[in-house]
């Protein structure tokens, strides 16, 4: 596992638990793996002044997934002064390193907004 500002990979093993029909990893798992790297990346590489807020995923299958799967996501974060969308994506691969999945994220991304003083 690789976790930097900007460069997350994690893997994850094939269990009974994520199997579908085909005795492969099932679809969502793999969606779900690529929203976390691209999190991952993209949280840990924002300043505190700037929030990101997941507002879309694209995800594309390529291989069916078995054995152990690692997912791959870089960003650069740009300067955000007003709220933007961002796009973050991640690459899922099998041991032998072909493509399973590649996940694009979408995240909007703008400054935290001020806490309002409730009293």
């Amino acid at each position: 596992m690789t976790l930097e500002p900007g460069h997350v990979k994690v893997q994850l093993r094939e269990r009974r638990s994520i199997r579908n029909h085909l005795q492969s990893i099932h679809a969502i798992a793999l969606a779900n793996l690529g929203e976390l790297t691209t999190g991952l990346a993209l949280v840990g590489a924002l300043p505190e002044s700037i929030r990101g807020i997941l507002v879309g995923l694209n995800v594309s299958y390529t291989k069916k997934a078995r054995g152990t799967i690692e997912s791959e996501a870089m960003c650069t974060i740009p300067e955000v002064y007003e709220p933007m969308d961002y796009r973050v994506d991640a690459k899922i691969r099998d041991s032998s390193g072909d493509i399973v999945a590649e996940v694009h994220a979408h995240w909007r991304l703008g400054p935290v907004p001020e806490k309002k003083n409730t009293k």
